[in-house]
């Protein structure tokens, strides 16, 4: 049987907020923001909001918090800035809608609870479907759902600049929840780095640094000892990173979460070298590069479209068989859960998974 997702009815005020933002129009981006999210806390120091939790107070730490201006004061309440640049004040929220599957889970992971999220949270992360409400698809936003939800703080992607395919932009949600004088924090998340900046907020608000340790700095210790142990660095193999969607098949620089991993573990993204690559991909365009390693990536929600497309389109063309790397054996197809959607606290497994293929290239 079909699972369902919860959908908690709309509140009273949260129609009323929702008339009022479509009666005046969702505007631009760069809106100015609401007194929610533009006040300053009354604290000039990061403390924890719960005396009785271990504390993650290290150098590291230290560095995390003050690149996002952290800030607790005495009443809870916690303010930074997000990843665009917006100033932002959460007080104890116990409403939260996550609007992607990966800050679903990050804000469960620094101990907090979820009203609503995407439904690749479902999907990729394991959220309760029977207890957090959908918002529909990250890609597909539902404004009217989001609002329903009567949210005092939402985490949304400061990835997106354009409108969706459906739904509503994030520029414009942001223009929406604004009105309604509603926090909402974007975040940037591609690197392990990225991630541990927003688990860092996540458990200033909730009061956990002892999940800012265990998932977040236990984490980073465990990459520093994969990098080490698996560096390539000593034989700076020049390595391919593809994704293959249900439609096409692309290459990715060290900017792409796979390709920044493969630069940290010591090798040379050959797109680093040749951008062109990127818009101008083609079997041909492989053959030039001539990598000593292949890392293919299964892109989209649709896995076995993107495997019959790689199939079809590469693996069936003779030049592929022909490429030194396919010859050597040198050519890993990588999971999804690890590469494609952000692993969060499985960082580190995802960095000795690459780091063991490389190694054992020929």
């Amino acid at each position: 049987m079909k699972k369902t997702h919860l959908v908690r009815p709309m509140m009273a005020g949260a129609t009323l907020a929702l008339a009022a933002v479509l009666s005046l129009g969702l505007s631009a981006c760069g809106a100015t923001g609401s007194s929610a999210n533009s006040g300053s806390a009354a604290s000039s120091a990061v403390q924890s909001s719960d005396a009785g939790k271990s504390s993650a107070s290290t150098s590291t730490d230290d560095k995390v918090a003050k690149s996002v201006d952290l800030k607790i004061a005495e009443d809870g309440a916690v303010s930074f800035t997000d990843d665009l640049g917006n100033a932002v004040t959460v007080r104890k929220p116990k409403h939260v809608v996550a609007c992607m599957g990966s800050f679903a889970n990050a804000w469960e992971l620094a101990g907090g609870e979820l009203t609503a999220a995407t439904d690749d949270a479902y999907e990729n992360y394991g959220v309760d479907a029977d207890k957090v409400a959908s918002v529909g698809r990250s890609t597909s936003l539902s404004l009217e759902s989001i609002i329903a939800q009567d949210p005092d703080f939402v985490i949304a992607t400061g990835l997106s600049d354009g409108k969706h395919s459906t739904g509503v932009s994030q520029s414009d949600l942001k223009s929406a929840l604004d009105a309604s004088e509603i926090p909402c924090a974007f975040f940037k998340v591609t690197t392990f780095d990225d991630y541990l900046r927003m688990l860092r907020i996540f458990t200033a608000i909730t009061g956990r640094d002892d999940l800012y340790q265990k998932n977040g700095l236990d984490v980073q210790a465990s990459i520093k000892k994969a990098v080490k142990k698996y560096s390539v660095s000593d034989k700076k193999p020049r390595v391919l990173v593809m994704g293959s969607y249900s439609r096409g098949v692309t290459a990715q620089d060290s900017t792409g979460m796979t390709g920044a991993m493969v630069k940290e573990l010591g090798a040379t993204n050959v797109c680093d070298e040749n951008p062109s690559a990127l818009t101008d991909f083609s079997i041909e365009s492989i053959a030039a590069l001539d990598p000593d390693y292949i890392i293919v990536l299964s892109v989209g929600t649709d896995a076995k479209a993107a495997e019959r497309n790689f199939t079809q389109s590469v693996e069936s063309n003779p030049a592929w068989s022909e490429l030194s790397a396919v010859k050597a054996g040198n050519y890993k197809v990588l999971d999804s859960a690890h590469f494609m959607s952000k692993p969060n606290a499985k960082w580190d497994e995802s960095y000795t998974i690459l780091g063991k293929a490389l190694a054992k290239m020929n």
